[in-house]
């Protein structure tokens, strides 16, 4: 039975994404403008979520962080402008806004030369702009070079075996005979925390070329290839940090990008969708809301395997705030939304059941079902 929200207080409205149709700030900007036309004198703060992937920087920008854009090296070598955000000593750098498949030239996957050198150029220049703190998202990579170019990005350099520089990405690994780090910044005084998986290996049948090559475009043979330059890349990468990096929880997150901070930046990993949510002070805004509006493209067992509407909702429950959800379609039962903490769903497909109609007009739609929240949940003053 749904319950309308107390009467005082904000509506916080903190959705993820909607994979392939919105971005998490664009779903919290449709929501908001059909909650503001349908009850104006209710105060609206939007709080796009986000787990270290697409959108990171987005959501804390949205969130009252200062953005930085700044031209680095893209996927495969053009120069991209990219984003990062800064506040209070502390940066949020996004593998995706430098190394990202959106930023591959043309859309055109290129799985075994994509590189993370603009990531690591990006953590340079919040460096040098005081950044005493780093959290690297590592989600939406187009890159599975172990985070190699991410070394290159800051000054180490990656030589063959004739003591030529490597070429960029995963598959010229394999021909990996030295690390030259005398030019590589010294980041020992700098707390760096990857936000991402913080499960997987970064070798073998569930690591980084396996688990994460495919997203990229790579096939079978392309996965033993990266595999190969995983390993060489690991052998040399340990024996010149002296750190042993590869079998620690998360190492293979981001295609090992994530390695590369463990093993040369002293990094945490923790679990994305957790970590954001404390970053971005969602508790807080929770506990003085009279409703948080949380949800994602799809809700379904992977949202319950640690999303970021499922944190939302726990966390604002231990609040005693009210949450509701909304969604391109369901997948979860009842008993499984109460579970994670969510007293209603509001679904696109309850009013366009046209499953591809909702992906292209998701933004009007989300809007339109915000008619049936504020009636169900903001009664008129």
């Amino acid at each position: 039975m749904v319950s309308a929200a107390s009467p005082s207080g904000h509506v916080l409205v903190a959705p993820g994404r909607f994979k392939g149709s919105l971005s998490a700030s664009e779903a919290a900007a449709r929501l908001a403008a059909g909650l503001r036309r349908a009850r104006p004198g209710v105060p609206i703060m939007e709080l796009p979520l986000a787990d270290g992937g697409d959108g990171t920087v987005e959501a804390a920008v949205v969130a009252g962080w200062r953005r930085v854009e700044v031209k680095v090296g893209g996927p495969t070598g053009h120069p991209v402008t990219a984003s990062l955000a800064l506040r209070d000593g502390t940066a949020v750098v996004e593998l995706a806004e430098a190394s990202g498949l959106r930023q591959l030239p043309g859309g055109r996957p290129a799985p075994m030369t994509a590189t993370s050198l603009g990531t690591g150029h990006l953590i340079a220049h919040a460096v040098r702009l005081g950044a005493r703190r780093v959290v690297l998202g590592v989600g939406g990579g187009a890159c599975t070079d172990g985070g190699a170019g991410l070394v290159q990005g800051l000054g180490g350099r990656l030589l063959d075996a004739g003591g030529k520089e490597l070429p960029p990405g995963g598959a010229a690994l394999r021909g990996l005979h030295r690390l030259d780090l005398r030019g590589m910044a010294d980041l020992s005084r700098i707390q760096v925390v990857v936000a991402g998986d913080a499960d997987i290996p970064l070798l073998g049948r569930t690591g980084a070329a396996a688990a994460h090559g495919p997203r990229t475009g790579a096939g079978r043979e392309e996965v033993r290839l990266l595999e190969a330059g995983l390993r060489r890349w690991a052998d040399l990468a340990e024996a010149a940090s002296r750190r042993t990096s590869r079998d620690r929880a998360g190492a293979g997150a981001g295609g090992g990008t994530a390695f590369a901070a463990l093993t040369f930046l002293g990094a945490r990993v923790l679990p994305g969708s957790a970590y954001m949510l404390e970053l971005l002070g969602f508790a807080d805004k929770a506990r003085t809301a009279r409703l948080v509006i949380t949800g994602e493209g799809s809700l379904d067992v992977h949202t319950l395997r640690g999303r970021a509407p499922v944190g939302a909702a726990r966390a604002a429950a231990r609040s005693g705030t009210p949450v509701i959800a909304v969604t391109g379609r369901r997948g979860l039962t009842g008993e499984q939304l109460r579970r994670a903490r969510i007293q209603a769903t509001y679904a696109l497909t309850d009013i366009e059941p046209d499953v591809e109609r909702c992906m292209r007009q998701a933004g009007p739609l989300l809007e339109q079902l915000t008619v049936a929240i504020a009636d169900e949940w903001l009664p008129p003053a």
